[in-house]
């Protein structure tokens, strides 16, 4: 239940992040509040008391945030917004945890990181009763095991595809 949660918590992160902080290059004008559209200032309105006093990376932040709300699809808002809620109603300490382990992924090459993310989504397209079988046998390993395992799934990436593929038959022929 806690490593669902922490899970889930980590891609509420991921998401908040991705939506409301995207990495921009510089900016170095400031946008004056009357200046902005009637549409976007409805869609900042909480930011407007105080939007000319913010720096011009933060405004910048926030238009760019706004934008790319714009285009999610209404389902996406709802799960976002559901995911945003989960997020705030974690205590300080998890949330600080999950913002390190999101820096530290953050840091990973794009490749490990897009190697990641299809891991990912490879292991939530199974079917539930094998996601079940796959946890619990995690969460039975000591760590030495799960070193173990961790080390010999990166010894079988730097394989080529073909010796991978004759390992994993001599292995189901066993």
């Amino acid at each position: 239940m806690i490593k669902s949660t922490y899970r889930l918590a980590t891609g509420t992160l991921i998401l908040c992040v991705a939506l409301l902080l995207p990495a921009l290059s510089q900016a170095t004008e400031t946008s004056d509040w009357d200046s902005l559209p009637k549409a976007t200032q409805q869609q900042l309105k909480p930011f407007a008391k105080d939007w000319d006093a913010l720096p011009a990376e933060r405004q910048a932040r926030l238009l760019k945030g706004m934008e790319r709300w714009q285009q999610l699809t209404p389902e996406q808002r709802t799960r976002a917004k559901a995911r945003f809620k989960h997020w705030k109603s974690l205590p300080p300490e998890q949330q600080q945890a999950l913002r390190k382990r999101f820096e530290h992924f953050m840091q990973l090459p794009a490749e490990e990181r897009l190697r990641l993310r299809k891991r990912y989504q490879w292991f939530k397209d199974l079917p539930e009763d094998e996601r079940e079988q796959l946890k619990q046998r995690w969460q039975q390993m000591s760590p030495e095991e799960r070193q173990d395992l961790r080390q010999r799934r990166e010894q079988m990436r730097q394989l080529a595809p073909q010796q991978r593929q004759i390992i994993r038959q001599r292995k189901m022929n066993r």
